[in-house]
This record gives C-alpha cells, sequence and structure tokens, in this order.
C-alpha cells in the first residue's frame, strides 16, 4: 500500500460481488484506495474480492457493515478515514430486492428494501460529506436502476427506493455544488447477474428483443460510467441520471 493521501480514497458499498465486485477492481485499477462493505455473515465472497485486487496490484480493504443502522455507518466511515485520511469518492451501490405485488407484499419486504437502498444512501453520503466538504472535493454516485424511471410491476417497493435515489442526489447535487462535490446517478438497465445467468436462454431472448443495442449488458459496462463520473474530467456534470441501459428507457 503506497503512502498516506498518496491516491484518492473510494467507498463502495455492497462491493464484495456482482456490479459491486466490478466497481471496486475498476477503480482500484485506476490506482486508487478502496474501502468496501459487506453485511453477509459470511466473508467468502468479500475476501475473494480482495484477492483479486490484490493479484492485479490494487488495493482494497472490506469492512463488515450494515448501511441500514446508523452505528454500523459511522463506524465504518471512521475506519476509512482512520485509515486513509479522507474520502473521495463515494459510490452507492448496496441494494435488496424483496419482489412482490403491491396487494401481497408483506410491510417487512417494504422497510427492508427502503431501509438499504434508500436509507443506507442517506446514512453513507452525509457520513463522507463531512471529509469532502473539508478538502472541497468529492463525487457522490448512486447507483439507481431505470425501473427507478419507467416502474415495473411486482417491485413497487424496490423502484420507490430507485426513483427516491434520484430526487435524493439531485438535491444533494444542487446543496454540494458550491463546494465543488458533485452528485449523480447512474441507472443500468438489465445486467448480466446471477439473475440473468439462471434465465434459460428463451427468457434472455424475450429480454433482448426490448434492448435496441441486442444485448444484456455487462457490470463493466456500468463500472465504465461510474470510473469516469468518479474522475477529475467529471468535474462540471452534476445532478445528471445516465442510464447504462442499451437504449431501454429511451
Amino acid at each position: 500500500m503506497c503512502e498516506k493521501q498518496s491516491k484518492k480514497v473510494a467507498v463502495v458499498t455492497g462491493g464484495s460481488r456482482g456490479i459491486g465486485r466490478v466497481l471496486v477492481q475498476t477503480l482500484a485499477n485506476t490506482g486508487m484506495q478502496v474501502f468496501f462493505n459487506y453485511s453477509s455473515p459470511d466473508d467468502t465472497d468479500a475476501r475473494q474480492t480482495e484477492a483479486m485486487v490484490l493479484e492485479n496490484g490494487g488495493f482494497c480493504r472490506a469492512f463488515r457493515a450494515n448501511i441500514s443502522k446508523n452505528e454500523d455507518v459511522d463506524g465504518f466511515i471512521k475506519e476509512v478515514i482512520n485509515q486513509a485520511n479522507g474520502i473521495h469518492i463515494l459510490i452507492n451501490n448496496a441494494g435488496v430486492t424483496k419482489d412482490g405485488l403491491l396487494v401481497t407484499m408483506r410491510e417487512s419486504h417494504w422497510d427492508q428494501v427502503m431501509d438499504t437502498n434508500l436509507r443506507g444512501a442517506y446514512l453513507c453520503t452525509k457520513a463522507a460529506l463531512k471529509p469532502m466538504i473539508r478538502q472541497r472535493w468529492g463525487r457522490i454516485i448512486n447507483i439507481s436502476s431505470v425501473v427507478g424511471i419507467t416502474g415495473n410491476a411486482g417491485q413497487c417497493n424496490y423502484v420507490a427506493a430507485k426513483a427516491g435515489l434520484i430526487g435524493f442526489t439531485k438535491s444533494v447535487a444542487q446543496e454540494m455544488a458550491s463546494r465543488q462535490i458533485t452528485a449523480n446517478v447512474v441507472a443500468p438497465g438489465f445486467i448480466q447477474s446471477q439473475m440473468t445467468d439462471s434465465m434459460t436462454e428463451h427468457q434472455k431472448q424475450n429480454i433482448i428483443n426490448r434492448i435496441p443495442m441486442q444485448r444484456i449488458g455487462t457490470p463493466e459496462d456500468v463500472a465504465a460510467c461510474v470510473s469516469f463520473l468518479a474522475s477529475d474530467e467529471a468535474g462540471y456534470i452534476t445532478g445528471q441520471v445516465f442510464q447504462v441501459c442499451g437504449g431501454l428507457a429511451m
């Protein structure tokens, strides 16, 4: 690991697998110090992510924290600041789904999705903004979804959280612009994941037929957009929603 403050410091929530893992790898590949959280009692995925980054010559460190709990977030962010002397980039990526039609949706499933997907972003952003304000530089990048724009049957809780994240980001962008802190949203469409891997070829083709670019996206497609928004070159872009969806939600 290089000396403190010699690299930008990025925090990724939900970085142990899926899109989050690729975000961690991509940012580490650019030379950033990357810290990420995971919430599962099983740390296998988190340790695999750390090992992958290390093998490629990068640096990352995992912390177990439930981002819907204020005390966990405070502990996580304080530990990052203690180890790295600041935070430059926060990517609120962690999310859960508890799908079901509204008429039969359990109240607990509504609460679980809102707590992680929206409350977690609020808690992490609030904590990370303090060092960003002091250094007068920061990037907040929130991972929403195209369904937060279009809606989706059977996902009222998830859609509400992802739509809320868009409004939240625009407000943060307005509050923080004078301090050279940007806030933007990346809204993925259908992205290759464990869920898409379990689909039949017929199911996949039905999805592809709805996408003008005629393919399912990859986590790397999302990470490329996030990497740009985290860079110095994106300093005059704030309050925007970038849909990484192959044209699905034009």
